[in-house]
């Protein structure tokens, strides 16, 4: 069932996870309706890319974090931003 607020068509939008602020918390998959994200360790292109702080939320939060899963079925309702506590999503147009 598609939430009230998800009206953009798939494919056109994609969430787009900062790694210095996100610190795995869950928030994001818990709520899409469209099952977008993944928690999962960080790889190691992402955690060479990081910041000092980042490192180290990375380290504190046993190096998990939220991955697209399934880009492509965004619709862009915004609960991921909305329910994530770091403020580590915005959306973007989808590159796909």
């Amino acid at each position: 069932m598609m939430a009230p607020t998800c009206r953009e068509v798939p494919g056109k939008f994609a969430p787009i996870v900062d790694r210095n602020r996100c610190e795995g918390s869950g928030a994001c998959a818990r709520v899409c309706p469209f099952k977008v994200f993944e928690i999962r360790k960080l790889v190691a292109h992402d955690r060479s890319s990081l910041s000092v702080r980042g490192t180290l939320k990375a380290w504190a939060h046993g190096g998990r974090q939220a991955y697209l899963a399934n880009p492509r079925d965004c619709h862009a309702c915004r609960l991921c931003i909305d329910a994530c506590p770091e403020k580590a999503i915005e959306l973007g147009a989808f590159a796909g």
